[in-house]
């Protein structure tokens, strides 16, 4: 199972925030980048992680004077900490670095002054908010006061969290300093711009690539048709950030150094181990640049990025690979329900295996949000991962060292068995490099299914009690644990430290490009335990511990059950009820059959400022997928996400008709756009 000629890949994730300890969502990101680049490498590939903290900015120069230490020391000690957690996951990162660094104020000064060679940068004045008694600009999250929409206090200066207004901080009734509680002033002062738009027609080429997700490239287009921006990349001082090279008290925005510090990253692994660097970073050569990021940052990464790396003569990515938010139990993560987990309690309660391999088997190729429904988390990889393959290795190994001294039998009794789940290699391979993992963990877990099936047929515990059958519970037991190898094998991106105990137990590599013929006549070595079983208590255990002291406990943290409700026996609901249903305008941007049902159709729904809605719909008999792409319908946007068989759907289209073959989708009026409200 050789693989085609190897590859030079760079690959990197989005920069945690030096600000705070990273948690589950950091982890999604970063377990779903560091799978792909374990996969590269099992298949022969020259592929390299490279990351570092985001570091610079007000927050990060406020929380460290709240301290009592200096930006430099914060930031040290929280990169001590995400590296730690990083490596509590497994995560392999060729380089982890960091923004506040020599290279990156290096590149970033030099990127700059190409852009502004290529007359890229504007200046102009500019009215911001100050604070007086701080004296220091204010970015809107830093102004408070009350709604004007709603006459909610303490609200924000860019949005209003009771009612979800947007206003600018000039709107806000009684605006003061989120800092010191002084009232604002308004103060004119000389910012720096990125001339964005003279790279329309380069970046609608970009878009029209296949550089992005069409999700993801079709968001982005609602910039471009709207018409470009100049984009502010300067802050006035005090600031903790680099200096803007000839402009003395500002300093560079830091979505401006961020992304440079993937390049400075790699420049710090390269000067230390003597990879070439020029070859990845110049166009037209024959490498391959990668970036994972979340969906809420693909303006950067999508337009401003690109556009910055044209004007300094640098390559643009070969891909960008967007991520949806992680939920837990199908809400957003809540401090007070103790699913808003830091990576650090999670480590302390449970093994980071679990989560990889869960959040594996949720992963596919789209920004929709990923669900870590507790329950669920607790009964998958107990059932697949214990209960399938690990019990494929351990019924098998111990009749092996009891009559066959941990030797396998000297022919393969099942060749095409082994040959068939060898062959399955290429196609899980293919879903690996379309990160299409959860669809790579089905065909894993049905070959694993298989080789139980195998085993349970032939029964070796039985075969074990008869007389004269000790070759045919040699040569099952030896087919078995060829089995493991290819599954291990295949697993071993996504169970890292499980594939090493493997490889002790089998006494080989588990090398993707080598998997090519059984194991014959082979010595292994004694079976230790692989991974243990998930105690629910210690999940339970983790939620506490991540719920706020003041927070009231639950019962259920693993599984909330739903409260009954009484029942109106009339069958009527109060207008109030009715007026509560968000009806919107929808757009189908993928349709897809489900595995195993009936009637359901898998819909991806646009729902403009919403995001991105998954909803199983029972429509099947009345539509294709394929013709139901681009339409446009009408869903319930705030029913709440229900748990099914097949996943979790986010909301409900609606649709008449007497049923069957007559049920017809309802559709907006002419004109409509997605996330419209339907009255």
């Amino acid at each position: 199972m050789a693989a085609n000629a190897p590859r030079k890949i760079l690959v990197t994730s989005a920069l945690p925030y030096a600000n705070g300890p990273l948690h589950l969502g950091h982890m999604l990101e970063q377990v779903q980048t560091d799978i792909w680049v374990r996969f590269q490498k099992s298949r022969g590939h020259d592929c390299l992680y490279v990351c570092a903290d985001d570091a610079h900015g007000t927050a990060i120069m406020l929380a460290a004077e709240k301290l009592g230490i200096t930006p430099e020391q914060h930031i040290d000690n929280m990169r001590a900490l995400h590296m730690a957690d990083s490596e509590g996951f497994l995560i392999d990162f060729a380089n982890f670095h960091s923004t506040h660094s020599e290279e990156n104020e290096k590149w970033s000064a030099e990127i700059y002054k190409r852009l502004k060679a290529n007359s890229h940068i504007a200046s102009r004045e500019i009215t911001q908010a100050f604070d007086p008694e701080k004296e220091l600009f204010l970015a809107d999250r830093f102004i408070k006061g009350t709604c004007p929409r709603c006459k909610t206090a303490d609200q924000y200066g860019d949005n209003c969290e009771n009612c979800g207004a947007t206003y600018s901080p000039s709107d806000l009734i009684d605006p003061v300093s989120a800092i010191s509680g002084a009232t604002p002033v308004d103060r004119e002062s000389t910012h720096f711009f990125f001339r964005l738009p003279e790279f329309e027609a380069m970046l609608k080429e970009w878009l029209d690539s296949d550089t992005l997700q069409p999700q993801v490239a079709n968001k982005l287009r609602e910039w471009t048709d709207a018409g470009l921006q100049e984009w502010d990349i300067s802050r006035d001082a005090p600031y903790f950030g680099f200096e803007i090279p000839g402009e003395p008290g500002k300093y560079f925005y830091v979505w401006l150094d961020a992304p440079i510090g993937y390049i400075a990253s790699f420049e710090n692994y390269c000067e230390r181990t003597g990879h070439a660097f020029d070859e990845y970073w110049q166009p037209g050569g024959n490498t391959e640049l990668y970036h994972f990021i979340g969906k809420d940052i693909i303006n950067f990464h999508g337009l401003f990025w690109p556009a910055m790396l044209e004007s300094a003569g640098l390559r643009t990515p070969t891909a960008i690979f967007a991520h949806g938010f992680l939920t837990v139990n199908g809400t957003k993560m809540s401090k007070s329900r103790g699913t808003f987990v830091n990576a650090s309690t999670y480590l302390q309660h449970l093994q980071p295996e679990y989560l990889r391999y869960y959040f594996a088997a949720k992963l596919s190729d789209s920004v929709d949000d990923i669900d870590l429904n507790l329950e669920d988390f607790v009964q998958r990889v107990n059932s697949d991962v214990v209960g399938k393959v690990v019990n494929i290795a351990s019924r098998c190994a111990g009749f092996l060292k009891k009559g066959f001294n941990n030797r396998l039998a000297p022919v393969c009794a099942e060749p095409e068995l082994l040959a068939d789940a060898i062959a399955a290699g290429e196609q899980i391979a293919e879903l690996y490099e379309k990160r299409e993992f959860n669809k790579a963990i089905r065909e894993i877990v049905a070959l694993a299914d298989r080789a139980n099936q195998y085993i349970d047929e032939h029964k070796p515990w039985v075969l074990a009690k008869e007389e004269g059958r000790e070759a045919d519970v040699h040569a099952v037991c030896s087919v078995g644990i060829n089995l493991f190898r290819v599954l291990m094998t295949y697993l071993k991106p996504v169970l890292p430290a499980m594939a090493e105990k493997s490889e002790a137990f089998l006494n080989i590599s588990l090398d993707w490009t080598v998997l090519e013929a059984p194991l014959v006549d082979h010595e292994l070595t004694k079976f230790k335990p692989l991974i243990q079983r998930i105690d629910p208590k210690d999940v339970e255990a983790m939620v506490e511990t991540s719920r706020p002291a003041e927070a009231p406990a639950e019962k259920t943290p693993v599984a909330k059950k739903k409260e009954q409700q009484p029942v109106d026996e009339s069958g009527t609901i109060e207008f109030d009820d009715f007026a509560k249903v968000d009806l919107r305008v929808a757009k189908i941007v993928a349709a897809d059959h489900v595995e195993g049902a009936d009637k359901l159709l898998q819909l991806t729904l646009d729902v403009g400022e919403l995001g991105t809605k998954n909803v199983f719909s029972g429509i099947k008999a009345a539509y294709k997928p394929e013709d139901l792409v681009g339409k446009l319908t009408v869903m319930v946007a705030n029913l709440a996400p229900r748990k099914m068989r097949f996943g979790v759907s986010e909301g409900m289209v609606l649709a008449a008709g007497p049923g069957g073959e007559d049920i017809y989708l309802l559709e907006p009026h002419a004109g409509a756009q997605p996330g419209m409200q339907v009255k």
